[in-house]
């Protein structure tokens, strides 16, 4: 039984280009900053090829929740959507929970990374660092939904603009594409392609992101028609981006040097005569802030939404009468975060948070494809063909085996 929600709800204000940017936030994270270099490393001068690849096979979960979030467009997100598929009454709770990990896991450990570049300027305790970091989140997410998304945005448009500051730079080898293309492309070598394939499963990490932007569902003006363009938009922004990103990179330095580069970027940037590089370290630490307030927000919006659906406690659906946010499941999602970053290491946060991620990515797919069957799609909504989620949930399930088998 659903929990009412009062005389305050949250407030539907988002439009397009607000909520593309906040999903461009999350997507286009510091990740991109150092994921070059292992994916360079895998494959070499494909790179840009194993970035295209995992473009691909991220897209078919990423059209999966177009429009399974346009069918069913509330904040509750993956929970909602398996409770509409499975008619199960505990596992949408598991799924929200599991949803909630992944995004209260994910802020601790960028909180813990970013106290980390901030240690390399300024001498502060770590813990000191990270409570402090937490607590401003938290509190900018408290703010407002507008005052949150614009501030996510403006960090937004400084990330796009250090990706576009090296592309820029790269302008010459970009230039020289044609004449160098047989360098970056694998044709029928069937080892490059192994290379290829290995190094799309990391590259397949710098896409994800367009999953958080369900949980804003509720505050977004015409949901059914907005929320779906915006996740496509983001996965297709993205894409051009890293394609372009990549190619620079392999055809200004050689792949084992970006690979052996603590800051592949950096160095990019530097061998195509860019100047002030320090200024790309700046942004790859603005880039982890984005991060984490995005995951703030996403996380305190699926309380929300399990609350509301009856899930958990009635008070996590108390929404401020003026800033019209979810205060109480803002402070718990903070505090959760701020307990894991005090507690546990950045890589087993990390591992952890991809895990639950890709396995939540399984679940919404098969739950698309049993909705599909069953019911038909509003009129007027996007819509995909039934082998999209069959192809996201493979994909997905075959992830989650292979970091299992690569843990053990």
């Amino acid at each position: 039984m659903e929990t009412q929600p009062g005389s305050h709800e949250l407030r539907r204000s988002l439009r397009l280009v607000p909520l593309i940017l906040y999903g461009l936030g999350t997507t286009i994270g510091a990740g991109i900053y150092a994921l070059l270099g292992a994916v360079a490393g895998a494959a070499g001068m494909h790179a840009p090829v194993a970035f295209t690849v995992a473009s691909v096979m991220a897209g078919f979960t990423a059209f999966s929740y177009a429009e399974i979030s346009a069918r069913h467009p509330h904040s509750a997100g993956s929970a909602e959507y398996v409770r509409q598929a499975f008619r199960a009454s505990w596992l949408p709770t598991v799924v929200g929970v599991m949803v909630i990990l992944a995004g209260t896991v994910s802020m601790a450990a960028i909180s813990k990374s970013f106290v980390g570049y901030l240690q390399g300027l300024v001498a502060v305790p770590e813990a000191a660092g990270v409570i402090g970091v937490v607590l401003l989140l938290g509190l900018v997410a408290a703010w407002g939904i507008n005052e949150s998304v614009a501030m996510a945005g403006v960090i937004t448009l400084i990330e796009v603009a250090g990706l576009l500051l090296v592309i820029v730079s790269g302008g010459e080898q970009l230039a020289a594409l044609p004449a160098r293309l047989g360098e970056v492309t694998p044709g029928l070598d069937l080892p490059a392609w192994n290379g290829v394939f290995a190094a799309s499963l990391l590259a397949f990490y710098a896409f994800l992101g367009f999953e958080d932007m369900v949980t804003v569902a509720e505050e977004v003006v015409d949901v059914r028609r907005v929320l779906p363009v915006a996740i496509i938009s983001t996965l297709v922004l993205s894409s051009i981006l890293y394609l372009l990103l990549s190619l620079v990179a392999v055809l200004a330095v050689p792949p084992e040097e970006l690979a052996a580069s603590r800051a592949p970027l950096v160095l990019v940037y530097e061998r195509t005569g860019g100047s002030h590089p320090e200024l790309l370290s700046l942004i790859g630490m603005v880039a982890l802030i984005n991060g984490a307030l995005v995951q703030a927000i996403m996380a305190a919006r699926m309380l929300y939404g399990l609350a509301r659906l009856g899930k958990l406690p009635s008070f996590l659906a108390a929404i401020h009468p003026k800033r019209r946010t979810p205060l109480v499941a803002t402070a718990l999602a903070c505090a959760v975060a701020l307990i894991l970053a005090l507690l546990f290491p950045l890589a087993r946060l990390a591992e952890a948070a991809s895990a639950v991620t890709l396995l939540t990515f399984a679940l919404v797919n098969l739950a698309l494809w049993m909705i599909k069957r069953r019911e038909p799609a509003p009129p007027g909504i996007f819509t995909v063909a039934a082998w999209v989620p069959v192809a996201g949930f493979s994909l997905s399930l075959g992830f989650v085996v292979y970091r299992l088998q690569d843990a053990l």
